[in-house]
């Protein structure tokens, strides 16, 4: 039986203050799918494993970093970025299934730039 095939996303609660909103644009594309509260739930996610693994995944994501509760507690800035310069994120599982989330060299470095200064503003 699937785990979760009625998913319901908790409320945006506060994100940061976003230096602009192509930070945000991009930070969507590639984060928010498992770093906030705002997940796309695909078709696959309410079929079992597969279901399994991507609840899992989106737990785990939140729990480290979650764009849509600001408010609480997260990593230190320049962990953030280490993790998306360093290509650790996104991950590369997530990868084939979402290609929108695949940044080219200059969304990467404006990603990067946008989320270092959004983070500066708190």
């Amino acid at each position: 039986m699937p785990i979760g095939h009625k998913h319901a996303n908790p409320p945006v609660v506060q994100e940061p203050l976003w230096d602009h909103p192509q930070t945000r644009e991009l930070a969507k594309r590639a984060c928010f799918n498992c770093h906030s509260n705002e997940t796309a739930w695909p078709w696959y996610s309410r079929v079992a494993p597969i279901s399994w693994l991507t609840d899992r995944d989106v737990k785990r994501g939140r729990s480290h970093l979650n764009f849509s509760e600001w408010n609480k507690s997260h990593p230190l800035d320049d962990e953030i970025t280490d993790q998306i310069e360093s290509d650790r994120m996104p991950l590369w599982f997530y990868l084939p299934m979402h290609p929108e989330a695949r940044l080219k060299p200059d969304e990467k470095a404006a990603l990067i730039t946008g989320i270092e200064n959004s983070l500066k503003a708190r």
